[in-house]
């Protein structure tokens, strides 16, 4: 009987301080264990003397507390854990853009711009990046004299390459040395 006595005892004391702390967290999940461990002090006190309420059933109702206040703690860590992901995931999508942005100075890039005369059609823009910057947040390349989003860009070569793919090896090429050996 000291061992429920001993919980109740802490029951009381975490009420009494979570009643404190109250207006300072707008909490529901506080709220939440408050009111449980509010309504469980109340049937203690109010429970019939004559046939006291079982041990196991205040052991089960504590154990219940118990998982309810673990819970709480593990969907904060997991909110606290989220927001350093998304955090971190947005760092790296921006220092993977400047890192993409700047890896195409010197290359032979192909652009689809809208045509200035008719914005329903778009223009194919080739030429060498030979500067990269930033406007916010999106990367920008420089080829022959003007800036575009790196968004525009529809296809990358080393400077001097031809724009098919007329030196490289097909499948069915391939197949045929295959046979051939």
């Amino acid at each position: 009987m000291s061992i429920i006595g001993s919980e109740i005892t802490t029951m009381q004391n975490q009420t009494a301080y979570n009643n404190t702390n109250v207006g300072q967290t707008n909490s529901t999940d506080t709220s939440d264990s408050n009111m449980f461990l509010t309504l469980m002090l109340q049937q203690l006190q109010n429970q019939d003397p004559t046939q006291p309420t079982d041990n196991t059933e205040w052991l089960a109702q504590l154990a219940q507390y118990s998982s309810l206040e673990q819970m709480t703690q593990i969907n904060s860590g997991l909110q606290d854990c989220m927001t350093y992901m998304a955090a971190m995931y947005s760092g790296m999508t921006t220092d993977a853009e400047i890192t993409q942005t700047l890896s195409m100075i010197g290359k032979d890039v192909t652009l689809k711009v809208p045509d200035p005369d008719n914005e329903d059609k778009e223009i194919e823009v080739t030429g060498t990046v030979t500067e990269a910057s930033f406007e916010d947040g999106s990367g920008m390349v420089k080829v022959n004299g003007e800036y575009y989003s790196i968004a525009n860009i529809v296809s990358i070569r080393e400077p001097g390459q031809a724009g098919s793919s007329a030196g490289s090896n097909t499948a069915s090429d391939t197949t045929e040395n295959k046979n051939k050996v």
